[in-house]
């Protein structure tokens, strides 16, 4: 299965390792070429742009379309929600829209850990998410 793996910038690394462990798994895991840039230490003037001016980090990338044409061109998203400045399986409202562009196009859409429950946009992520892997990358299917 094509995967497309969604989730924070924060949350760079660990998607490098949840790829490897979808191909174990017979999956292609896709990420964001500049996500995985990232996780590899390059780049720094880009990330320190992401922290300063996120928005026009997003909107001169591309990153939001870039998202959009893999999701469609995918199977199934993987939604990375860990934890984040305390924030326990944070998902953002990048994720959300990401989440939202997998359900019109009838993808499967896979939550790593469970919904966020104080996220203000509680119900619209249950209304869409199919699945909670509850961090087993082997119930995916």
């Amino acid at each position: 299965m094509k995967i497309t793996i969604l989730g924070s910038v924060a949350f760079r690394k660990e998607m490098i390792d949840v790829r490897s462990r979808l191909a174990e798994l017979g999956h292609e895991g896709i990420i964001s070429p500049v996500m995985e840039e990232l996780a590899l230490g390059k780049n720094p003037e880009l990330l320190a742009k992401i922290e300063r001016e996120h928005a026009e980090a997003k909107r001169e990338g591309g990153y939001i379309k870039w998202y959009y044409n893999s999701i469609v061109n995918s199977d199934a998203v993987l939604v990375l929600n860990l934890n984040k400045n305390g924030k326990e399986n944070y998902i953002g409202g990048n994720v959300l829209m990401e989440i939202g562009f997998a359900h019109v196009h009838d993808k499967k859409i896979f939550l790593y850990n469970p919904v966020p429950e104080y996220s203000s946009y509680l119900d619209e992520i249950k209304a869409m998410a199919e699945t909670v892997l509850d961090g087993d990358l082997t119930k995916i299917s």
